[in-house]
């Protein structure tokens, strides 16, 4: 019994300090942008929400572009270019 009782005992110590060297599930104090490492189930789900967030920016800068670019098509009166963009927008940008 003893045996028994000192073995639980070793495993529950060395389980305790896995836990305490496990590495944080995502670097919290960076930026979406620049977060590299994420461990176990929260660090997952982070880099789902990461990855939605990164796509949604690269649309509204997509978005963004285009609205200039044909700003500057319409004060040149470029029909081709103004319809370019004007295409770019309808995929990129958000109707509201």
């Amino acid at each position: 019994m003893k045996k028994q009782s000192l073995f639980l005992g070793l495993c529950l110590l060395a389980l305790s300090g896995c836990k305490v060297s496990q590495p944080a599930p995502y670097e919290k104090d960076k930026a979406p942008e620049e977060r590299q490492e994420y461990n176990g189930v929260e660090g997952l789900a982070q880099a789902q929400q990461d990855q939605i967030y990164l796509m949604d920016k690269e649309l509204r800068d997509k978005c963004n572009n285009a609205k200039v670019d044909l700003a500057v098509a319409k004060g040149d009166k470029n029909d081709k270019e103004i319809a370019r963009q004007t295409n770019i927008i309808k995929q990129t940008c958000r109707q509201q």
